[in-house]
């Protein structure tokens, strides 16, 4: 890419760097703390006010959604005797699996010694927080009386009942509480080193004393660092097979059943893979305007971006042969109404849907094969709201192909969606748009050490 497609922040980043380096030569100690850290104490802008009210009123949707959910009941969504499971089951597993590719990226690029992750691993593991606690949520309100959730718990009550383990319900509860308990704990301990730094460098009392608290008397020593390092490393050891097997719960949900379309065996890594799929894409599209409006270009570099779309276009091919199978273990099989759902996937009322899943999910990763559009700020972003629309689509089309046309064709229904089903999934993102601009504005979101470390040794490359 020529000089003049590049801003001047980005000139500072594209020169000064060996070749294969991620950090500019000019970046020290100092000036990546600089860089960082006045991101969190600098004045908030208008851009960045006006886009926390524009979230704000996502979350007083959110609410009022909830309220008219629980004051009149489930039959105010689109779901009905046959598609019993609408938005509110798709949103889950599609936040779910957002949620489950931040601890993924950065559990498995800090095992395999993937310098670029310094650089976003902060705001991913965010936005693993913020998702997870989000897609929670949804099943709760699934059920329509989220008060009784506690059935869900395994304890005997006063009758002596359990509950049903064959339930999906009671496994999604497992799967939600084990991975916001793992995630918050993973994340809080990566931060506490650079709540320490936001602590020196506060300017009033009350700032200092806050994140002083939850620095823990952070102070540096070898010892601390020695502690750190052991149990960061063995969280990140932990977390990757968590993420495999809690996804892969996710996948069961559909695969334990006999409904056509949902019976494979290929559902619990197809899940896994779907979830880094749309996480990378949507840890594109939040990288691109954090970037820009916290004026992070030297710290998070299109090197970076190179290297999450490439792993974009894998998980790209991987989706596109998941399908393709689907296809085919229809065909080999003989099973007459697993060859009707691949037709109605096609043809059905669905069908234009179904095609724009495709089109999203399998032709825009291809872009990626060519450095050019890897580097290009304006064609990563649009593809990374296009795979997660892709995603969110396919999750929708899971539930309303199938349920749609059962085994009986006297049970062919259609799902229509409501306002309020609507209302739950904006509403949803505009807690998560919200979460996420707060966050940005109070913790750093790269991780400075890391930053330090790696701007260390490729100097001394050098």
């Amino acid at each position: 890419m020529s000089d003049t497609s590049l801003s001047g922040r980005d000139l500072i980043a594209e020169h000064g760097r060996t070749r294969d380096g991620l950090m500019p030569a000019e970046m020290g100690y100092r000036s990546i703390t600089d860089e960082v850290v006045g991101a969190v104490f600098a004045r908030p802008t208008r851009l960045w006010m006006a886009l926390v009210g524009v979230s704000f009123l996502g979350v007083i949707l959110l609410v009022v959604s909830i309220w008219v959910l629980l004051a009149e009941g489930v039959g105010i969504w689109g779901i009905n005797s046959e598609v019993v499971w609408g938005y509110a089951v798709a949103n889950y597993v599609w936040w779910i699996g957002i949620g489950n590719a931040g601890t993924l990226i950065s559990s498995m690029l800090l095992l395999t010694r993937q310098k670029w992750r310094a650089s976003i691993n902060r705001y991913a593991e965010a936005m693993t927080l913020f998702a997870a606690s989000i897609a929670g949520l949804f099943p709760l309100l699934h059920v329509g009386r989220p008060w009784l959730v506690y059935f869900m718990a395994p304890y005997p009550n006063t009758m002596d009942l359990w509950p049903q383990w064959r339930s999906p319900l009671v496994w999604d509860m497992f799967a939600i509480a084990c991975y916001v308990l793992f995630s918050l704990l993973f994340w809080y301990t990566g931060l506490i080193p650079d709540l320490a730094t936001l602590r020196d460098r506060a300017k009033t009392k009350a700032v200092k004393v806050a994140y002083g608290l939850f620095a823990l008397g952070w102070t540096g020593s070898s010892r601390q660092w020695r502690a750190f390092n052991a149990y960061y490393y063995a969280m990140a050891a932990l977390g990757v097979p968590l993420v495999i097997s809690i996804h892969s719960v996710v996948g069961l949900d559909y695969a334990a059943t006999l409904m056509p379309g949902w019976q494979e065996t290929i559902f619990p890594p197809y899940f896994v893979v779907g979830a880094m799929f749309s996480g990378f894409a949507m840890v594109v599209t939040l990288t691109i305007p954090i970037r820009w409006g916290l004026r992070l270009e030297a710290i998070i570099t299109r090197n970076h971006l190179d290297a999450m779309a490439k792993i974009m276009l894998f998980g790209g091919l991987v989706m596109t042969f998941s399908y393709s199978f689907e296809w085919f273990n229809a065909w080999y099989t003989g099973s007459e109404v697993d060859r009707a759902h691949v037709v109605a996937q096609f043809t059905g009322q669905y069908w234009w849907l179904y095609w724009l899943m495709l089109a999203c999910n399998g032709a825009v990763p291809q872009l990626f094969w060519f450095r050019l559009c890897r580097r290009n700020l304006v064609i990563l972003f649009i593809a990374g709201v296009l795979i997660n629309l892709g995603m969110w689509l396919e999750r929708i089309l899971i539930n309303m192909n199938t349920l749609s046309h059962g085994f009986l064709p006297a049970t062919d229904s259609t799902y229509v969606p409501t306002f309020w089903d609507w209302s739950l999934f904006l509403g949803s993102f505009g807690l998560f748009c919200f979460l996420f601009f707060v966050f940005a504005k109070v913790i750093p979101t790269a991780t400075i050490h890391e930053i330090r470390e790696l701007a260390h040794k490729e100097g001394a490359a050098r």
